[in-house]
């Protein structure tokens, strides 16, 4: 992994060279990981000579071989999201025998500074001891570096000392590189050490209070932070969801984050708190000055938060703004101060006014430009996409809050970001003559330890009328660029990246005509400099082999919205769950499949009981190129009874009345969308409808299977479910770090196998409907293999109501 940064922008580029020592031909495996904030740039493969090389077109361009790949079962998509950070680049080309293949990725992206440090994040994970393994960073910073650390998530005593620092004024050199010995979990043994994440955070020194200039090849590139800035007071109204599905966890969570957050308050901030379900409940009517009786007030009220209702976020989005703007017109808050609003919810608005275009005009008309909205999206239930939309219309920014253990912490860490102030309206103005194409040069804020960074082009490069005014709450003189800063040809790359990013961002605000002239203009731009974006793909041709044809290959850009679809429960393959309760344990596995395929999911010969199940996939080829599959239709049968039954999805719709069917089936249909089938003195088969938004592009209404009452099937019972209905015998060990800081690995020995598992949880809506409960499972990869009997096919039937 060999790291360029210059002036911030970082350069990578990850090799990898594998040889085929086998007699036989072998897939050979390239997975790699790079932060989300990063544009892949290029993407080559050599194998015996001839080398193929990634090509960025247009997405639309691109998706026609796309769809092709994917509707003849390839795996098209190159990248899929990886925790909370990183995306997963992953392909793999047939290799001849004692031939050798290299891999070369290379990706781009603008360090940005938060807490006052910029981060290098490299994700390895080699799986194995690699004959030559090595990180090299090397760090050029004009201004001069303050400060360098390295270290790694997985460095043990012995490896710390093989991190090489070498620390001079404007650069720094950082590498790591243990032998293949070093890098062994045990003398001999294939495990490896070399499992997660180096990291590389760095400063730099800020001598110059209106930042620093740098120019070369015609563009310019602007710092600003300027160091020993006095914090500005601000004035803060945190908007609180208390519905329904913040029940548990989640509220406990955010109680526990407010109380830290205001035990670290400023004295001389105001702040405010509006819970909401279907009801708007303010704390007070006015915010309150930090003092000490009022914070521990505070404290007390918000120990007491529970959850209950539904969610309004409209009317409580605008109680917020009423306060403030009441404060403010009343005198209340001091003059020179910040005003934003924090809003925090999990779900989707379904009281009062749920229009989405309508909650964000109303939202944007209220505030006016005057403060800014931050909205902190809490799980997987929430429309990220409408909360994105809406905190960029109102100078702030949207986050997502993952349902985990530090949940508390990462709502913590969020408010510290931009808990102090420094500057507000900020103006960078340039010369009309002097520059064009100008990066965004207004921001609403400046927070302590962030930084304003500004690129253009310049129209001449004649440095003499090259002059910058700062305009902000203080007003600064101009600057000129230091010459001795003119150096290399990062400058334009770092432009095109900056400028993309902006016009992305611009493409969802705006009027529609803005939206399609940013779209067009980005999609330009991404092009001309091969960044892989949200609007282009990397199309790499993967060479022929005896069994195939050259097949495309797509590399695309994920966009927050996409990385949220593919952690959502439903956005898996049929989940299976196994309860096991004398061991206070549950089993969990997926199963991929072509939409249409039939499974035995429960199939008992002693007492004639059968349950089938057959799936559907998505309304269309999703855009990460993986066609999602559910349960559409349930076959029941009980030969003994002479049951035969058949549930749809539809049959919530139309089923009222039971009266029709015999007395040896009891069904009850309830109005959550459940339906319960008790085949007479035997088990319950409960059904769920799961709905999904009805104007989704991709997803479709699907069902849930639950059996209640296994014990009453015989020993033998088998299918997918069945099999398990009576226990099974396992063992955990080795718990390790996993790819997700929450979901740990394992091994696990079951059956007589040794398995790869991680710590993960699955939804259960047997007690909630609409969204369920997340309970504790160890995930079984590929397709449960080693868990199940068998493989996956043999589970295939060819009828609804078939046993073959």
């Amino acid at each position: 992994v060999d790291c360029t940064v210059t002036s911030r922008f970082a350069h990578t580029v990850m090799t990898s060279v594998a040889l085929n020592r086998a007699n036989t031909s072998q897939e050979i495996f390239f997975d790699v990981e790079l932060p989300k904030t990063a544009f892949i740039t290029n993407f080559s493969m050599e194998i015996e000579g001839q080398v193929y090389v990634g090509e960025v077109k247009e997405k639309e361009k691109a998706k026609q071989q796309y769809e092709k790949a994917v509707s003849s079962g390839q795996t098209a998509g190159l990248v899929k999201a990886s925790g909370r950070k990183m995306e997963k680049f992953s392909v793999s080309v047939n290799v001849a025998a004692s031939s050798n293949v290299t891999f070369i990725l290379t990706y781009e992206e603008l360090l940005q500074r938060k807490m006052g440090k910029y981060e290098i994040l490299t994700r390895v994970k080699p799986k194995e001891p690699v004959q030559e393994f090595k990180i090299v960073a090397d760090i050029y910073e004009p201004q001069g570096i303050a400060f360098v650390d390295a270290h790694a998530t997985f460095l043990s005593n012995d490896l710390l000392p093989l991190v090489e620092k070498t620390v001079t004024d404007k650069k720094a050199h950082i590498s790591f590189s243990p032998t293949l010995e070093q890098q062994r979990k045990c003398p001999g043994c294939d495990g490896t050490l070399i499992d997660g994440d180096f990291l590389i955070n760095y400063d730099v020194n800020r001598a110059q209070s209106l930042g620093d200039i740098q120019v070369v090849n015609g563009y310019f590139v602007h710092f600003f932070a300027p160091p020993d800035l006095p914090r500005v007071p601000k004035n803060v109204v945190f908007v609180i969801d208390k519905s329904g599905s913040m029940g548990g966890r989640k509220i406990a969570q955010t109680r526990e984050a407010l109380l830290a957050i205001l035990n670290d308050i400023h004295e001389e901030d105001h702040f405010g708190f509006v819970e909401f379900d279907d009801k708007i409940v303010p704390w007070k009517e006015s915010l309150s000055k930090a003092t000490t009786e009022n914070v521990a007030e505070a404290i007390a009220y918000v120990k007491r938060i529970v959850d209950v209702g539904g969610t309004d976020i409209n009317a409580a989005v605008l109680k917020g703004v009423d306060m403030l703007i009441k404060d403010k017109q009343a005198n209340r808050l001091p003059e020179r101060s910040v005003d934003m609003i924090i809003l925090l919810t999990d779900g989707m608005p379904n009281s009062g006014e749920s229009h989405l275009p309508k909650i964000q005009e109303n939202v944007r008309s209220a505030i006016g430009g005057n403060m800014s909205l931050y909205c902190l999206g809490f799980g997987n239930n929430v429309d990220y996409a409408f909360l994105d939309v809406m905190s960029k219309q109102n100078n702030g920014v949207a986050r997502r809050i993952y349902e985990a253990s530090d949940a508390a912490l990462q709502l913590q860490g969020f408010y510290d970001e931009v808990a102090s102030p420094l500057l507000s309206e900020v103006d960078l103005r340039y010369p009309d003559n002097t520059v064009e194409f100008v990066t965004t040069n207004h921001f609403s804020q400046l927070f302590n330890g962030s930084e304003i960074v500004v690129a253009g082009r310049l129209a001449d490069n004649d440095l003499d009328n090259f002059l910058v005014e700062v305009y902000g709450a203080i007003n600064w003189n101009v600057v000129y660029p230091d010459e001795e800063y003119i150096f290399g040809d990062f400058t334009e790359r770092l432009w095109a990246y900056l400028t993309i990013q902006q016009l992305l961002e611009k493409s969802k605000t705006g009027s529609s005509d803005e939206k399609g002239n940013a779209t067009a203009k980005a999609l330009d731009m991404s092009l001309r400099y091969s960044f892989v974006t949200p609007l282009t793909s990397m199309v790499v041709i993967k060479p022929e082999t005896e069994d195939s044809t050259e097949a495309p290959l797509i590399a695309n850009k994920l966009t927050e919205e996409q990385r949220q679809q593919a952690e959502r429960v439903l956005d898996g393959d049929p989940h299976f769950m196994i309860e096991l309760p004398d061991r206070n344990d549950s089993l969990c596995f997926n199963i991929n499949d072509k939409p249409g395929t039939i499974f035995t999911l429960v199939r008992d010969t002693e007492t004639g009981i059968l349950v089938n199940g057959q799936i559907i996939g998505d309304k269309k080829i999703p855009p990460n190129g993986r066609i999602n599959t559910y349960f559409w239709r349930f076959g029941i049968i009980h030969q003994a009874l002479g049951v035969r039954l058949e549930v749809k999805r539809i049959i919530f719709t139309f089923f009222t009345s039971p009266s029709f069917f015999p007395t040896s089936v009891d069904l009850v249909v309830s109005k959550d969308r459940s339906l319960t089938v008790t085949l007479k003195d035997s088990v319950k088969f409960v059904i769920l409808l799961h709905k999904v938004w009805k104007k989704h592009p991709y997803h479709q209404d699907y069902l849930g299977f639950y059996t209640l009452d296994t014990h009453l099937l015989s020993p033998s019972v088998h299918g997918l479910l069945g099999q398990f209905y009576h226990g099974i015998d396992y063992e955990v060990t080795d718990l390790r770090p996993g790819e997700v800081l929450e979901k740990p690995d394992a091994t696990m020995f079951v059956k007589g196998h040794q398995l790869n598992v991680t710590r993960g949880w699955q939804r259960d809506f047997r007690r909630d409907v609409k969204n369920g409960e997340n309970i504790p499972c160890w995930f079984i990869h590929n397709n449960g293999t080693g868990l199940i009997d068998g493989d996956e096919r043999d589970y295939i039937v060819s009828g609804l109501f078939k046993t073959v």
